[in-house]
């Protein structure tokens, strides 16, 4: 059998994107994300990888929670400003509603579906960081029609503002 041309890795992983935000040291931080995953149901858990070479990373380090936004196909344009900039540049955060949430960490008010997690481990992955989360807050129910989340496939050509 003749040798076929392998599917690329991020081709066979097309889940869903979600924009990370953490706060620390007066600082704000996020960006946009599509490593994570739920990893344990009893207790329950979620790991989210950050790239060692964003701002968010260094923010999120020395925070206690991270929130979790589910974007919605829709939502490209924030997907956009929270991947294709870097906040050591820009502040991301500027252009966008937001409170605070658990342990300071930024929940942003034109998402409808989030959580905030308190960071209960970290660990090394090579260019990427885990922050395993414990639920500690999460979006109410949403009554409004669902949109289909927005996938990787959505943002691939989304130029990075960072490298990984």
């Amino acid at each position: 059998m003749p040798d076929a041309d392998p599917v690329p890795f991020s081709d066979a992983m097309d889940g869903p994107m979600y924009v990370v935000t953490a706060a620390s040291g007066g600082q704000l931080a996020g960006c946009l994300v599509g490593f994570a995953s739920q990893c344990s149901i009893e207790p329950p858990r979620f790991m989210v990888w950050l790239s060692t070479a964003n701002r968010t990373f260094r923010v999120a380090s020395g925070a206690t929670h991270l929130t979790v936004h589910v974007l919605r196909r829709d939502q490209r344009a924030l997907a956009e400003l929270f991947g294709g900039r870097t906040g050591d540049e820009v502040d991301k955060f500027a252009d966008v509603r937001w409170r605070p949430g658990a342990g300071g960490a930024p929940v942003l008010s034109e998402v409808r579906a989030w959580f905030t997690g308190r960071v209960e481990d970290v660990v090394p992955g090579g260019d990427h960081v885990g922050f395993l989360l414990s639920p500690a807050e999460q979006s109410p129910p949403d009554s409004a029609p669902a949109v289909p989340a927005l996938r990787y496939a959505d943002v691939r050509d989304l130029e990075a503002g960072h490298p990984a």
